[in-house]
């Protein structure tokens, strides 16, 4: 399915490179793994074969899809859940689905939800895990460092508050 060099998307932990696929032996059993290099911070990941659909993991997006994926990070806020409890859990299976362009609309809710009101401290961890994955397969995408994306979104996000 994937090939070596091949640049994907695991949903829960962002985009890397597959730098091999190796055959482990786990638990008594031989297994064809990826090993994926996450872009952003020092993991590693072994990706089962024969899990990668059922994981959702994807090719990252064509560089024409990233100023789409920027807009939502301008749109306004969704209305959000009051409890803060029911909005951690439907923003986490956001986060899970894979979808860039359902964690960025997590990833501006957040920032504009923190601006208005404030953050939980679950809700900034939240945050920062969202930011991490949409800047992982950013970085992967547009050939940039973490600190280029990052300021990328600073800015949008500057902007966002001049406009509204």
């Amino acid at each position: 399915m994937f090939e070596v060099g091949d640049k994907v998307v695991y949903p829960v932990h962002g985009a890397g490179i597959i730098e091999a696929i190796e055959n482990q032996e786990v638990l008594g059993r031989v297994r064809s793994y990826y090993i994926l290099k996450i872009s952003a911070g020092d993991m590693r990941l072994m990706v089962p074969v024969e899990t990668v659909e059922t994981v959702g993991m994807r090719q990252i997006i064509a560089p024409e899809i990233v100023d789409n994926v920027l807009a939502v990070l301008r749109e306004n806020a969704d209305e959000l859940e009051e409890n803060w409890n029911r909005r951690y859990r439907a923003n986490m299976e956001k986060i899970k689905s894979g979808d860039i362009f359902i964690v960025a609309a997590v990833v501006r809710n957040l920032v504009l939800r923190d601006r208005k009101r404030g953050l939980s401290a679950g809700e900034k961890k939240m945050l920062d895990y969202a930011k991490r994955i949409l800047v992982s397969e950013l970085m992967l995408v547009e050939n940039e460092s973490e600190e280029q994306v990052l300021s990328t979104i600073s800015d949008l996000f500057a902007d966002h508050q001049a406009l509204g």
